[in-house]
């Protein structure tokens, strides 16, 4: 695996691509921490220092914590990326759902160009989506404490004794929703480049970046918790041992189950296509365990907390919205057992709009393959529906279950169940990890391949979430060099700046 690392920087193509990946990537890291104008920094700084003090990332709970660790702490430091790339996600899944569920969206899916429209109107409901979310982050800077997303701000403001908004109005939130627009679809436009240009798929990369730059703190707090604040314990800090050691095996069976497949032997006769005789075989035709992926997840905890988001806002003083909180909190049990019901039915809903195994079955027909022991037609349909279900029962469960890890890890360690620590044991955090490394490490070993070297592994290949193609036109080497030598000016600057405030 060593020497596969070192040969990728002995091919100029990939080393290009990855190159141009980096730079985007400090792109994306440098718009975060950028503040949005008339924002008080003053009192951000003094919130993210309670924050650090109290061990708490910052945001509020359910898709609040989310939202931040997805927009890698643009939400708690109001920076010009505020909402990440979510807007954009949430708009995709839409436009996903209604292709598969309404006829004409189908239809237009299948036809030339059809996709590009879809991903056209998209792009339109990005725009929509973020609007109205900037809408409501700039309204509710106004009465920031009223904010999930900003709770414990208010004692920042009263340390400071200043405003996080010094001028609220009408302008300002004019002109933070056209900041907020604009930065999620520059974010999405970077996300567009890295697929085309780059290595991996952009917008997933770019999530998996944000969610990375929270590791350290996380490492901090483990250190806080189980050696400063547990010092009178001399085992405490065998905890941490056990803790990477748990770490890693939930890493292993996320990779298991991520990959693991069933594979249907399909028997081809031999056939004549236009000119060319093609001899008969045997194919197979792989059916996922876990083919809903990370969407169950994303679907549960967003209609759980999503609308008592909104509804915080629209009513912030009223009790039944805080004891709603407080019940849907990932502190409570009844939002792991509410979720995990909502994850165990979305698994089987997202399989049965994706999965057509009527189209399918149909498929084989006309290219004159069969499953051995099954009728071709509705036997072969029924068969695979039969089978995809058993594999859609075991992968909710395997979901449901590194869903509420976090839960179960925070009880036997005593640590905060909705805490930054837990998170990194379960959940969409690491789901969305480990499928985005599998598939850069699948395209960088396409790469590889192509060009005589080993692999990854000596034996077998890399199965990513998705097997796609490396396309697009690279970056030049001479437009990668220029893209550094401005991100190391910028970067030069903020240093001196830095000093100069000292």
């Amino acid at each position: 695996m060593i020497s596969a690392f070192t040969n990728t920087w002995k091919i100029p193509e990939l080393r290009d691509r990855i190159l141009f990946t980096m730079a985007m990537i400090v792109i994306v890291r440098l718009g975060v921490h950028l503040p949005l104008p008339g924002v008080n920094m003053d009192v951000i700084r003094e919130f993210i220092e309670i924050n650090k003090k109290n061990n708490e990332d910052g945001a509020g709970g359910g898709v609040g914590a989310i939202l931040n660790v997805f927009s890698g702490g643009g939400l708690t430091s109001m920076g010009l990326f505020a909402l990440g790339i979510m807007p954009y996600i949430s708009a995709s899944i839409m436009m996903q759902l209604l292709s598969a569920v309404v006829p004409k969206l189908a239809r237009l899916k299948k036809q030339d160009g059809g996709q590009q429209k879809i991903n056209q109107w998209t792009r339109f409901v990005t725009i929509a989506i973020a609007a109205v979310q900037g809408f409501f982050l700039a309204k509710s800077l106004e009465n920031p404490e009223s904010n999930p997303l900003l709770q414990g701000i208010g004692l920042a403001i009263t340390n400071t004794g200043q405003d996080l908004v010094p001028a609220f109005g009408s302008g300002f939130v004019a002109q933070t929703v056209l900041i907020i627009v604009a930065g999620t679809l520059f974010l999405m436009w970077i996300g567009d480049q890295i697929t085309e240009r780059g290595i991996g798929n952009g917008v997933s990369l770019i999530i998996s970046v944000n969610i990375i730059s929270a590791l350290p703190g996380v490492m901090v707090n483990l250190w806080n918790e189980f050696v400063v604040e547990r010092s009178d314990n001399p085992f405490s800090p065998l905890l941490i041992v056990f803790l990477v050691v748990f770490f890693l095996f939930v890493i292993a069976a996320i990779v298991t189950i991520t990959q693991g497949q069933r594979r249907i032997a399909v028997q081809y006769a031999r056939r004549v296509a236009g000119r060319r005789e093609m001899s008969g075989g045997t194919q197979y035709l792989p059916l996922k365990v876990n083919y809903a992926g990370v969407m169950p997840v994303i679907f549960a905890t967003a209609i759980l907390q999503l609308p008592t988001q909104l509804l915080g806002q629209m009513f912030p003083n009223s009790d039944w919205i805080f004891k709603m909180n407080e019940i849907l909190s990932p502190n409570d049990i009844w939002f792991y057992l509410l979720s995990g019901f909502m994850i165990f039915f979305f698994s089987f809903f997202w399989v049965a709009t994706m999965f057509q195994p009527s189209e399918v079955a149909e498929n084989l027909k006309r290219g004159g393959g069969y499953i051995p022991g099954v009728r071709p037609g509705k036997p072969t349909s029924d068969f695979l529906d039969y089978t995809m279900t058993r594999l859609t029962f075991a992968g909710a469960i395997f979901l449901t279950l590194i869903f509420m890890m976090p839960y179960f890890v925070a009880l036997a360690l005593g640590l905060q169940p909705g805490g930054l620590v837990t998170s990194f044991f379960g959940g969409t955090s690491l789901l969305i990890l480990v499928g985005v490394l599998l598939d850069m490490m699948r395209q960088i070993e396409t790469h590889l391949l192509q060009r005589q070297y080993d692999g990854f592994l000596r034996k077998g290949k890399i199965k990513g979430r998705q097997q796609r193609q490396v396309s697009g036109q690279q970056a030049s080497s001479a437009s990668i060099l220029y893209i550094w030598l401005v991100l190391a000016v910028i970067v030069l600057v903020a240093i001196v700046a830095f000093f100069i405030n000292q």
